[in-house]
């Protein structure tokens, strides 16, 4: 397929150079500085342009991978001119109605993934969740997710809110919990390295069991004495409150 990429940040780099290895032609890449655009640009053989404007007037697609709070301003400039194309989106919490209104087909096409830019991911155990206006634009975006990924699902807009939900308990609070231990840690004298052999075990676990059937520890049973004097090694009045409220839920949800 014939695409064009508006975006070149953690999704978009991760997502153009695994279009491009699957034989995808990118043909430009956008970006609000050409710096950005070159460089992700560069790796996929694509035209960087920074002015949506100049963008190709014609493609197969059109994937806008921008922050939620830009993506309808600049999917509002990308469309003109732009008649009849094919415009999806890959935002999580974004609705796929955004684009209705506007002379074009759309869709979304999200990957569930963590991104960055400098730890690229194996895109075919990426689940894909697609969403389309009309059947023939649902099965093009069906043919593309299947050259990449092996994960493909279809999904609405008001499910893909609550997926997208979980997914911010299941990575972002996960990792800031990462975080607090580090902290903790670090106050002592003591590296990070030394939780990944549990951080792994746990996540291993979870593969094979409900969460809920691998959890462990004081908050399990709500062992008191070991949750009280936790609460008071805790000289921050904020991690002290997470760990207060954590316990309780672990323990609520667990009986």
């Amino acid at each position: 397929m014939r695409i064009v990429l508006i975006g070149a940040g953690r999704l978009a780099t991760n997502l153009a150079l695994a279009l491009h290895h699957a034989g995808h032609q990118l043909l430009a890449v956008y970006s609000r500085t050409m710096t950005a655009a070159a460089a992700l640009a560069s790796r996929v053989g694509a035209q960087p342009t920074d002015s949506l404007a100049s963008l190709p007037a014609e493609a197969d697609l059109f994937i806008l991978s921008v922050k939620d709070t830009a993506l309808e301003s600049v999917f509002a400039q990308a469309v003109q001119g732009r008649a009849g194309q094919f415009f999806v989106h890959t935002a999580g919490s974004m609705p796929m109605s955004l684009f209705e209104g506007h002379p074009c087909r759309y869709g979304v096409f999200y990957p569930m993934q963590t991104f960055s830019k400098e730890r690229l991911v194996d895109f075919a155990e990426i689940p894909v969740f697609l969403e389309a206006s009309d059947a023939a634009s649902l099965q093009l975006l069906k043919m593309l997710a299947a050259s990449i990924s092996h994960r493909i699902y279809g999904l609405s807009s008001a499910d893909r809110k609550y997926l997208h939900l979980a997914a911010v308990f299941a990575c972002n609070f996960a990792n800031h919990c990462y975080a607090l231990s580090a902290k903790i840690l670090e106050q002592h004298g003591l590296p990070f390295s030394v939780m990944l052999p549990l951080i792994d075990e746990t996540a291993r676990k979870v593969h094979e069991l409900h969460p809920l059937d691998a959890q462990t520890g004081p908050a399990v049973r709500y062992d008191e004495n070991v949750i009280s004097m936790q609460q008071r090694l805790l000289d921050d009045d904020e991690m002290r409150r997470v760990y207060e409220l954590l316990s309780k839920s672990i323990y609520h949800q667990t009986q």
